[in-house]
């Protein structure tokens, strides 16, 4: 028995070998999906896209002139596809600062408690850093642009947080490097100092190193480790950003375990905190944060044992990715010493 749990274990850390990027062009199956899944539970009627185009028109901040939005994409990416060289990532950083600028100006209020919801953005104009990060990565692949969406550890400055924010990532045409765009600031390349990302077969926290114009030229992994080439890392994959989306309506949930709408945290949110963080784990086995937060929730709802074994999975994972944050390492020393007693 304790093999196959030894066995069951290992097959949990182990990230698949194959997983791609998210592909989220705007008209695909999969970005209308998680929009329709928001506006489902929200109990909204019609579709994001034709709000989006919408939206577009009504904030007048056009590309290329075009007042249709499918038609301005379309056009870019003709006029990607034709250019060359420096004059392509031209066109990629241009067609990059459009949508920062877009989604900024179409979602004018930042939302920590809904803004991660499709809903939320076409009732309110409420964004979040992980819509505000899909809807860029959705532009850009529209336009026919490696983009995609990371998590940020260390932030501008260098501070460290648990995995705190998202940012849009896009790689230039030419190959040379890539770029964060992130709606939070107000300019649209920024240089967070540490990422996690999809590298060497697995989910890896790295630290970037820039070079001109805000651009990364490599990486290297956390905590003093070796360099990793450019070529072999790319954005989160589509389970990741479907299980974070469910990580955050766990954290947010109203009176879960950050006391959403009612200033406490009582039984029937928490148990709501938990139904979405135990699905987010079920779209990706390997998202550390909802792990750990669950762990929170286990503690909260006064289950001591639940809230060990928690810990002690997420940390398994953290260390697996590369980097342990400090919250984690304190959860830990608290799992070790309230099992030994």
């Amino acid at each position: 028995m304790s093999r196959l749990r030894s066995l069951a274990l290992l097959l949990a850390l182990a990230p698949a070998a194959l997983a791609a990027p998210a592909s989220l062009p705007l008209t695909s199956g999969a970005f209308q999906t998680l929009g329709a899944e928001s506006y489902r539970r929200a109990g909204l009627s019609g579709s994001f896209t034709t709000w989006l185009a919408d939206a577009y028109r009504r904030q007048g901040v056009l590309l290329l002139g075009e007042p249709s939005l499918g038609r301005a994409l379309k056009r870019r990416r003709a006029q990607l596809l034709l250019a060359t060289g420096a004059e392509r990532d031209r066109l990629a950083r241009d067609t990059a600062a459009w949508a920062h600028r877009f989604v900024k100006a179409a979602l004018p209020r930042f939302s920590l408690e809904r803004g991660f919801e499709f809903a939320g953005a076409a009732r309110s104009g409420e964004r979040q850093c992980l819509l505000q990060s899909v809807l860029i990565t959705g532009l850009l692949q529209e336009a026919g642009l490696q983009a995609g969406a990371v998590m940020v550890w260390r932030n501008l400055s260098g501070q460290e947080t648990n995995l705190g924010h998202v940012t849009a990532t896009l790689r230039l045409p030419s190959g040379h490097g890539d770029l964060l765009i992130d709606a939070s600031d107000p300019t649209p390349f920024v240089e967070h100092q540490g990422l996690l990302t999809w590298a060497d077969g697995g989910y890896r926290f790295l630290v970037p190193r820039y070079g001109a114009e805000q651009t990364i030229t490599g990486y290297r992994q956390a905590d003093g480790g070796g360099p990793v080439a450019l070529s072999g890392v790319s954005a989160l994959d589509l389970a990741y950003l479907r299980s974070q989306f469910d990580y955050y309506r766990g954290e947010r949930a109203p009176g879960g375990l950050l006391g959403t709408g009612v200033g406490r945290a009582t039984p029937a949110g928490l148990q709501g905190s938990e139904r979405w963080l135990q699905a987010a784990l079920r779209e990706n086995p390997h998202n550390a944060l909802a792990a750990y937060v669950l762990g929170h929730v286990y503690r909260k709802q006064g289950r001591p044992g639940a809230a060990r074994a928690q810990y002690l999975a997420a940390a398994k994972l953290y260390a697996a990715q590369g980097h342990t944050p400090r919250g984690v390492q304190d959860a830990l020393a608290w799992a070790r010493s309230a099992a030994s007693r």
